[in-house]
């Protein structure tokens, strides 16, 4: 009886194991089938473009080899790319080796192949399909796939990078990613953009999922983790307060690709830290930097003189290009009760005399910049002119505002409280600006507090949204200009936003959103004028100088292409980047310098003035 009990249950157990393993088959089958199912088609009329004509921007004759050195003013608070801090100076050169899908050619401004080969447009207006170039590698050498491009949408879409705009940008703005096959994908935007803007406005980079762990210590783990990337550098020795030295991909993906040869020819490119620039200019002068910026007046006209000039050894550049103005200006924060007053934000534009600071110590070498959005063609609006310095207006609207009373130094006072107001600033070559700033708001009874931090600091404080006035400038870029992050109220009254001034305003937000989904060129270049018209009356942005040009100093083993840099170079002597890694180091000039300045023997001097790409 047991014996057959025990057989009987011995083959019940079979035949249930039996089923329960056909079942998992038959789920497994389903399962696989359905992650295997044959990819998505491409539509039968698609029309591939690429551009493979427009010439090249670098010199053939260009050397490979040497070490470039440089410098920053502040080390970076983070490695990362996206997150809390990740918005540094730095960011600059990680950014750089972040190739996109595709890029602007910067003399044409067509689109050229970056990390695509090809795109094509849907009938959509909102969707640009790629082809993914096969030899393109991350920095560890695996390939750059469709997946990395399907990662970066759950990646920017996560909590867990705390970083809002990307978070929203990856989700209200590029809404879907397509996989056909591993090197090709589609792009899907919001909404339907003009060709040109599509490609840029709805463009992304990859991000390397083999690296990284998506959790909620994220951003504290990776916080100097070096990411791979698709550039042609990446970094190799850091000393943290020191330097960070990026080392040249030796067989980089990209040597040999059109619009990629003969750039990038460093091995080795050190940025020290020397945070202050007087200091960083007497390295320059020892040798001991290769280049120095000289945009400031008081080193173009005064520090940039002497020996290694006369005697040739160092040259001088100005170089005028044509590139969308940094909204360089004094941004104030509407969330402090004093700035809340619309009438004493426009007093303090009345009482801010910058004109006078061009007269003197800039000796009229800049231009009054008149908006955050010069220099996007039709989409800039003429009309927008910044309030110009008048005492009369200023101390009307503050009488206005309730700030009527003087204390014995003559600044305003309201409810016992003087009308002071702390500016954020993070360059000590700015001192002699502010100063004159400074003196000129006191004939107002405006008392300004400057405030000199390092540009760490400063930074973290301004996104923080914890300064009063923050002296600053945002880089300019791109074929249109961009509202949403600047002065969306979705932006505002949180930390890690680039909405600084903390500006909430229902009728502002209602034309950004209605300009982030018009479709035609006309409509955008018209609501893009109204909106400058809208956050030139909300008066938080007080708009000070642009400098079409850029002008530097150089040892002269530094090698050029004849044309010098390309129409929207910000620096001739970029190392990396969209127009960047043009010139080279030519070592065997480098010894002969070398030898001319132990004998003293002069060269000759070199002062160049190219005015190509000037308006």
């Amino acid at each position: 009886m047991i014996n057959t009990a025990s057989g009987r249950t011995k083959s019940a157990n079979a035949r249930i194991i039996a089923v329960k393993a056909a079942l998992g088959c038959l789920l497994s089958w389903l399962w696989v089938s359905s992650c295997y199912a044959a990819p998505p088609s491409l539509p039968a009329d698609i029309v591939w473009e690429t551009n493979l004509e427009d010439p090249i921007f670098a010199s053939p004759n260009a050397k490979r080899g040497g070490r470039f050195r440089t410098f920053i003013t502040t080390f970076p608070l983070t490695l990362r790319l996206v997150g809390p801090d990740a918005n540094g100076s730095f960011a600059g050169y990680l950014r750089a080796n972040a190739l996109p899908l595709v890029d602007i050619h910067p003399n044409t401004l067509n689109p050229i192949p970056m990390l695509a080969t090809h795109w094509a447009f849907d009938k959509d207006g909102k969707t640009v399909y790629y082809k993914l170039d096969p030899d393109a590698r991350w920095s560890d050498g695996e390939p750059v796939t469709a997946d990395d491009y399907l990662y970066t949408i759950e990646f920017m879409r996560s909590e867990h990078i705390v970083a809002p705009w990307y978070t929203n940008h990856y989700s209200n703005v590029i809404v879907d990613i397509q996989k056909y096959d591993d090197y090709t994908i589609a792009v899907t935007g919001a909404v339907p953009k003009p060709k040109d803007e599509l490609l840029y406005e709805y463009g992304l980079r990859p991000t390397p999922a083999h690296f990284h762990q998506l959790d909620e210590n994220w951003v504290r783990n990776y916080n100097w983790k070096i990411e791979p990337n698709t550039g042609p550098y990446q970094i190799a020795h850091m000393r943290k307060g020191k330097y960070i030295e990026f080392d040249r991909k030796p067989d980089w993906w990209g040597d040999d690709k059109r619009y990629l040869k003969y750039r990038y020819n460093p091995d080795h490119v050190r940025v020290k830290v020397i945070r202050d620039i007087n200091m960083a200019y007497q390295y320059f002068a020892k040798g001991d930097l290769d280049t120095f910026p000289l945009v400031m007046p008081r080193f173009w006209h005064k520090k940039a003189q002497g020996d290694i000039y006369d005697k040739g050894w160092v040259g001088k550049i100005k170089f005028y290009n044509d590139v969308p103005q940094p909204s360089s200006g004094m941004y104030l924060n509407e969330d402090d009760p004093v700035l809340a007053d619309r009438n004493v934000r426009y007093a303090i534009a009345h009482a801010t005399n910058v004109q006078r600071v061009i007269d003197t110590v800039l000796r009229g070498d800049y231009e009054r910049l008149n908006s955050q959005y010069e220099g996007y063609g039709d989409y800039t609006n003429p009309a927008v002119q910044a309030r110009p310095f008048d005492l009369a207006k200023a101390n009307a609207l503050l009488d206005e505002a309730g700030w009527q009373e003087r204390d014995n130094r003559g600044i305003r006072i309201k409810n016992g409280q003087p009308l002071s107001l702390r500016i954020t600033y993070y360059n000590s070559g700015h001192n002699d600006r502010l100063v004159i700033i400074q003196r000129e708001a006191l004939k107002a009874g405006i008392d300004f507090q400057l405030q000199l931090l390092d540009a760490s600091t400063a930074f973290k404080q301004i996104l923080e949204k914890k300064h009063q006035i923050a002296w600053m400038g945002w880089s300019g870029g791109g074929l249109s200009p961009a509202f949403w992050e600047f002065y969306h109220s979705v932006n505002a009254h949180k930390p890690q936003t680039n909405n600084v001034t903390n500006t909430d305003n229902p009728e502002l937000d209602e034309k950004i959103e209605a300009y982030r989904k018009a479709q035609q060129k006309d409509a955008r270049v018209a609501l893009a004028h109204e909106l400058q018209e809208m956050i030139h009356e909300q008066g938080s942005f007080i708009p000070t100088f642009k400098v079409p040009y850029t002008r530097e100093a150089y040892w002269r083993w530094l090698q050029l292409p004849p044309f010098i840099a390309t129409r929207t170079s910000n620096s001739v002597f970029d190392t990396m980047g969209s127009n960047g890694g043009l010139f080279w180091i030519d070592t065997d000039r480098q010894a002969e310098l070398e030898a001319a300045r132990s004998d003293n023997t002069d060269w000759q001097p070199s002062l160049i003035i190219d005015e190509t790409w000037r308006r």
